[in-house]
C-alpha cells in the first residue's frame, strides 16, 4: 500500500512536469504571438527590415534555439557579439532542458494516468491542481506588481550573468525583441498553465460524478 502511495506520488509529479514543460513549449513556439506584436508594438519602427525578414530573421534564432545539432547563430541581418551568442546559447541549453524533461515525464505520467482510469481515481486529481491552480495566480500577481523587477529576478535565478543585459549597438536583435514581448510571453505560460491545472480538476469531478 505504501509503495502503491509512493509510486501514485511519483507519478503526480511528473505529471504536473508534464504539464508545465507543455505549457512552455506551447509558448515558445508560439510564432504567431511575436508575429501579433510586430504589429502591437510598432517594432519595424526600431529596424530597417520589413516584416517578412524580421519574421525571417526570428525564425533563424528559433530554429538555432530549437534544434541541439545546430552549434552556431547566425541571423541573416544581425549580427551577434560574443556576450549575446553566449546568453542564447544559455537559453539554448534551457530550451533543450525543458523538451528532456518533458519527454522524459510524460511516460511515467501516461502510466500514472491510465492507473488512475483503471482504478477509478481520476477524481484524486482534483485536491492537489485545486493547489496548483493557486500557483500560477500567485506568481501572475507578483509579475503585474512589476514586471521589471520580475523580469531581473528572473534572469538572476536561470543566468549567473549578465550577458542578458544586451547593448543594442553590438547586439541589434534587442531592438525587436522588447520587454514586453516577454511579458506577454510569460502571460500565454501562465494562461496555458492554468487552462491545463483546471482541465484536471474538471476531469477529476467529472470522473467522481460517476462512481
Amino acid at each position: 500500500m505504501r509503495k502503491q502511495l509512493w509510486l501514485e506520488r511519483a507519478g503526480l509529479v511528473c505529471w504536473i512536469f508534464t504539464l508545465l514543460t507543455l505549457a512552455i513549449t506551447l509558448t515558445i513556439n508560439a510564432p504567431w504571438l511575436y508575429r501579433w506584436d510586430i504589429q502591437q508594438l510598432d517594432l519595424l519602427n526600431y529596424t530597417t527590415l520589413s516584416e517578412k525578414e524580421l519574421l525571417a530573421n526570428f525564425g533563424q534564432l528559433m530554429h538555432y534555439l530549437n534544434t541541439p545539432w545546430v552549434s552556431e547563430l547566425q541571423m541573416a541581418d544581425f549580427p551577434v557579439s560574443a556576450s549575446g551568442a553566449l546568453h542564447f546559447y544559455e537559453v539554448k541549453r534551457l530550451f533543450l532542458l525543458n523538451y528532456s524533461v518533458l519527454l522524459v515525464s510524460l511516460i511515467p505520467s501516461v502510466l500514472y494516468l491510465r492507473h488512475l482510469v483503471k482504478q477509478k481515481r481520476l477524481w484524486t486529481l482534483i485536491q492537489p491542481f485545486q493547489i496548483a491552480v493557486v500557483v500560477p495566480l500567485v506568481v501572475a500577481v507578483v509579475m503585474a506588481m512589476g514586471f521589471d523587477r520580475f523580469f531581473v529576478a528572473f534572469h538572476g535565478v536561470f543566468f549567473n550573468n549578465d550577458a542578458w543585459i544586451f547593448n543594442p549597438a553590438t547586439d541589434p536583435i534587442i531592438n525587436v525583441l522588447p520587454e514586453e514581448f516577454f511579458l506577454h510571453c510569460f502571460i500565454l505560460f501562465f494562461v496555458l498553465l492554468e487552462v491545463f491545472f483546471i482541465l484536471q480538476v474538471l476531469i477529476g469531478k467529472r470522473a467522481l460524478k460517476k462512481l
